[in-house]
């Protein structure tokens, strides 16, 4: 099909003049266009935006044009949902370190919707072997929706029990639907329970809870065709994310993907 030319573009809004073009593994404009170059102000701060299941960078440029009309610039980092999210995150932080490599202001803030937000955080982990390795980075995380206590639909696939009864073939089920990060997702990984501590150059942590009850992404005759509730609030909590000392929670009446905007 025809890809729409408006969808391939951002307004400029107020965003400062780009001086500097830059390419950057998984890193790009938040657009569905081909070309992932970006156009920046090396003087002026990034915003990183991560994407969740069956995501793209196109689905953050209503967010991205947004930001633009407030004059701040963005760049989306593009990953496989289906890997796993140590792999995700770890290439997350190889795209941070080279884009302050590229940017004389070394302020960025990294916004995370859904598993998104899962893999934001724990790119922003200190105690990793692949730990950010730029010193003048200065981070404020954003996560929205981010199912940080495990996803409820994937417990069977963490439930022992379950994996002992159907001769382990529970796994192989959960590894088809999910791919790699099936084992990460479960209320009983390590991933979850262990969420390790924010690195030292986390400023903020700016963690946004959806209660999505009685959310409807699409109407079909005036009635709900489509729920926009995916993650519930227990879910979104986890004790020792939401402990955290940089952490500030804000709760939002919003359904899963209201909150963030589409394409449009």
């Amino acid at each position: 099909g025809q890809i729409d030319p408006e969808l391939q573009t951002i307004d400029a809004g107020k965003l400062p003049p780009a001086n500097i073009s830059v390419n950057i593994p998984g890193l790009g404009p938040c657009t569905d266009k081909p070309d992932r170059t970006l156009h920046l102000n090396a003087q002026q701060p990034v915003t990183v935006l991560v994407h969740g299941c069956f995501g793209s960078s196109g689905l953050f440029r209503g967010l991205a044009q947004v930001l633009a009309f407030h004059g701040q610039q963005s760049a989306c980092f593009t990953y496989n949902d289906r890997d796993s999210m140590m792999l995700s995150s770890a290439q997350l932080n190889t795209a941070l370190d080279q884009l302050a490599q590229k940017m004389d202001d070394k302020r960025v803030n990294v916004i995370g919707h859904s598993q998104g937000a899962l893999v934001a955080r724990k790119a922003l982990v200190a105690d990793r072997l692949d730990a950010l390795s730029n010193p003048d980075l200065k981070l404020r995380l954003v996560t929205v929706s981010g199912p940080f206590a495990g996803i409820a639909s994937a417990n069977q696939c963490g439930n022992p029990r379950t994996r002992r009864l159907t001769l382990g073939l529970i796994g192989v089920m959960c590894q088809i639907v999910t791919g790699d990060k099936w084992s990460e997702i479960t209320y009983s990984s390590p991933f979850i329970l262990q969420p390790g501590a924010l690195h030292a150059q986390v400023t903020e942590h700016l963690k946004v809870v959806t209660d999505e009850r009685d959310s409807c992404r699409r109407l079909k005759n005036g009635a709900c065709a489509e729920s926009d509730e995916i993650f519930s609030l227990e879910e979104q909590r986890n004790a020792i994310v939401d402990r955290d000392p940089v952490a500030k929670i804000v709760e939002v009446k919003a359904g899963h993907v209201e909150i963030v905007g589409d394409q449009r």
